[in-house]
């Protein structure tokens, strides 16, 4: 009774240790999985081929993994309980095949099933069942959105403008089915076919262009990968294109000519301001001589303005205190008019020659 008890207890602690390790190996492939999504897609080609061969690896459920535990255990308790051999064998076979039969795919997940060499099914997300020898899961589609990145090193433009261009493009795999049987490595495909039609549409644009209009450049870069991508089942959300690197000698040739544009802008804009401050002062003087009052005011104003510092020593010239009153200044001209006149009198007078009179 005591062995029986014992060696219950053995099996029990061997199909928990067997469980732990089975977890740990589904986590870890998991994580294995996820490090390969979040890394970056390199730019070399034996990394894409890395990330690509994701695809294909078994998937390991949780349900399947119970199944095969319990039958399993089943096979040692009847092989401890001195039962028929086939029991035990026919246990650990179901338990096998049952094992390898029942798989499940994520919400994002689609698999891809041959049967006996030929497309069967694309199954997911959830559980599905198959037939152990005669089915194969050839590639787990992930349908998420992805991101690649895209250089372009030392591309001339349509003006040979050497350019460093960094750009990435968002796409997803719409059609499980072409993606598995028409393509390779569709993911290697996207990387070379979006480098490819960077360099073109770099090739075909102004370097202006490139720096000042990014969006229609993105438009067209996203029709173009989208044309040629399609037919594999992977659409292109987007491209955007992130950097556009230019050689500093190139830098500095145009900053210094865009310095000249705007000191040139400058200069028109002052000359167009002193033209019109000119005509402003002309019609002012114009206004001025045709009415004294007018610029008996402007003169008062730019007095008291002077005077709004206090402590203030004002020197002021007479010609501005005439203009002032200019009713003072006309009569202290007239004054001066007719002292003149009297002033002339007597010369005239004396210059005149007296002539005798005659006595009759």
């Amino acid at each position: 009774m005591m062995s029986g008890s014992f060696g219950f207890f053995a099996i029990l602690v061997g199909l928990l240790v067997l469980w732990g390790w089975l977890r740990q190996a589904m986590r870890k492939a998991e994580r294995q999985a996820k490090d390969r999504q979040v890394r970056a897609p390199a730019r070399r080609s034996d990394t894409i081929s890395r990330n690509a061969s994701s695809t294909t690896e078994v998937h390991m459920n949780a349900i399947s993994a119970l199944i095969f535990i319990v039958f399993i255990g089943g096979a040692v308790l009847s092989f401890l309980a001195r039962m028929p051999i086939v029991i035990p064998i026919a246990l650990a076979v179901v338990g096998f095949f049952l094992g390898y039969s029942i798989k499940m795919a994520q919400q994002w997940e689609r698999a891809v099933i041959l049967r006996l060499g030929k497309l069967h099914a694309v199954k997911g997300p959830g559980l599905f069942i198959l037939v152990p020898i005669f089915d194969q899961v050839t590639n787990w589609i992930d349908q998420r959105i992805r991101t690649t990145e895209v250089n372009a090193e030392q591309a001339l433009t349509k003006d040979t403008v050497p350019v460093n261009v960094d750009a990435i493009v968002f796409w997803m795999v719409h059609d499980a089915e072409r993606a598995a049987l028409e393509i390779t490595d569709y993911v290697s495909a996207v990387q070379r076919v979006a480098q490819t039609s960077l360099r073109e549409m770099i090739g075909s644009s102004l370097l202006s262009e490139l720096l000042s209009d990014r969006k229609t450049a993105d438009a067209a870069l996203k029709e173009v990968i989208g044309a040629k991508t399609a037919e594999w089942g992977v659409t292109v959300n987007s491209v955007e294109i992130r950097d556009v690197a230019i050689p500093a000698n190139l830098q500095d040739a145009m900053s210094r000519q865009a310095q000249a544009e705007r000191e040139k802008q400058a200069r028109v804009t002052l000359g167009s301001a002193e033209e019109e401050i000119a005509q402003k002062f002309v019609n002012a003087a114009k206004l001025y001589v045709s009415s004294p009052e007018a610029l008996q005011l402007r003169a008062m104003n730019i007095i008291y303005e002077t005077t709004k510092e206090r402590g203030a020593t004002i020197l002021m010239p007479t010609s501005m205190v005439d203009a002032m009153n200019p009713g003072a200044a006309a009569f202290a001209l007239n004054m001066a008019k007719a002292d003149a006149a009297r002033q002339s009198a007597p010369a005239a007078q004396a210059s005149v020659p007296q002539v005798p009179r005659q006595e009759g």
